[in-house]
């Protein structure tokens, strides 16, 4: 291991990229501590301590919690995510969208051009929102969150959160373009790591003062090695789809005639599930939070508490059919069936054409359903470490599978560099130990 972190260091272009990465991280967390004009940090703070089960606390996790320290990154990438998802869900309705999608590069280019103006639109949007959201805000003492309320604070605001928004963005893109893997996974992997320390502080704290015994911490440790082992395994599974290619003469030239195949994942619709579960779920103790004094919305915020059985239930059922639905958008079995078709491929025993695409949804029926039912299980283990076993920490979750999902996506583009300079990675064989295929 140490030998393949001295290796990094002899590539140049590698050592260029990762510190290119490691400067942006932190002008990113620099940001992530400038305040955003006209509002009482401490007081936003207080209520941010009460909202960890509503979607602002869910907002808060995803922009490492920069909109409850109320900084100029309170939006943090937000924005772009959510425009990307909705090109990418237009994209299946709307047949001009649909054909960018299939244009290769300048497609692509033009996609990206659409989401950028999406993302000012949504953080300006949300932005306004975040400003009428503060002005209504109040502590328990009576002291208001924003102290000069007005139009002049909401313009304000607006224009400083939707900059901060717009920055990010671009400090992501420079990551892609100059440094090593996605920028806007890793901005949003960094935003995840922000707890990491005081979760270190909180343990070691308990442990001191004799809350948490080194037995249980210790089995704690494993559980965690255990649950973040498996949590790899499921991510990187996959089921490959043997294809076989005709050959084809022209000219004085031979193509085709190769074997390959289609790597179908387990889990290919990420952690987008969980996001969108996550939103539904939420909403009736988000919605509450505006009317207090209502009785019977009271009791069903208590209803679908976090940690309680029946929010568990309707929360693992929704990521189940939230898996089924984005899969179903992001992987179209018909358009694979016609390329392969185009280029005169086929599946061994399997006819071409709507048969193939039938059997490629059918292997997709099957394996989404476990890879969900999985996923599901990690998304609640939090509230059931937290709640049952009483783990002093929060782990497991979107979290969870936002940090593996992008530290393998990262450590396979370092192999690969690595490799393609004869240097040992740092998995042997150049493959991730531990990869599984169906």
């Amino acid at each position: 291991m140490l030998q393949s972190f001295q290796n990094i260091f002899r590539i140049p272009e590698l050592r260029k990229k990762i510190l290119f990465t490691l400067l942006i991280f932190l002008i990113y967390r620099v940001g992530g501590h400038v305040p955003a004009p006209g509002i009482d940090a401490r007081a936003l703070g207080t209520f941010f301590a009460q909202a960890k089960g509503t979607l602002f606390g869910l907002y808060d996790l995803f922009v490492g919690g920069n909109l409850k320290r109320a900084t100029i990154f309170a939006l943090g990438i937000m924005p772009y995510i959510s425009a990307s998802i909705i090109i990418q869900l237009l994209g299946s309705v709307i047949p001009y969208l649909e054909k960018l999608q299939k244009e290769g590069d300048e497609g692509r280019k033009k996609i990206t051009q659409y989401t950028r103006y999406g993302t000012v639109a949504l953080a300006a949007i949300q932005s306004l929102g975040i400003s009428i959201f503060l002005e209504s805000l109040t502590t328990a003492n009576g002291v208001s969150v924003v102290s000069h309320p007005g139009i002049g604070f909401r313009l304000l605001t607006m224009l400083t959160l939707t900059s901060g928004t717009i920055f990010v963005m671009w400090l992501g893109e420079q990551i892609t373009e100059h440094g090593i893997g996605n920028g806007i996974s890793l901005i949003i992997f960094v935003g995840c790591l922000d707890d990491f320390f005081p979760y270190l502080s909180q343990t070691y704290t308990l442990i001191q003062g004799g809350g948490l015994n080194l037995f249980a911490l210790l089995l704690i440790g494993l559980l965690m090695v255990v649950i973040t082992g498996s949590v790899v395994l499921v991510t990187m599974a996959q089921r490959r789809i043997p294809v076989q290619y005709a050959k084809r003469i022209v000219g004085r030239k031979v193509y085709g005639g190769q074997n390959t195949y289609i790597p179908l994942n387990v889990n290919a619709a990420g952690v987008i599930p969980i996001i969108f579960a996550q939103s539904l779920i939420m909403f009736p103790g988000t919605f509450a939070t505006y009317f207090k004094n209502v009785p019977v919305l009271q009791i069903i915020t208590d209803l679908f508490n976090p940690g309680g059985w029946l929010y568990n239930i309707c929360y693992g059922i929704l990521i189940i059919f939230f898996a089924y639905f984005y899969t179903a958008i992001a992987i179209n079995p018909q358009d694979l069936s016609d390329n392969m078709k185009k280029y005169g491929g086929f599946i061994p025993g399997v006819r071409p054409g709507a048969k193939t695409a039938e059997f490629i949804d059918r292997i997709l029926t099957r394996i989404t359903l476990p890879g969900a039912i999985f996923f599901a299980f990690i998304a609640v283990l939090p509230s059931i470490l937290i709640h049952e076993a009483h783990v002093p920490f929060y782990f497991g979750g979107t979290t969870l599978l936002i940090i593996v999902g992008v530290a393998l996506d990262t450590l396979q583009q370092i192999e690969s560099h690595l490799l393609m300079r004869h240097y040992e990675g740092f998995i042997k064989k150049g493959k991730i130990r531990g990869r599984r295929y169906l």
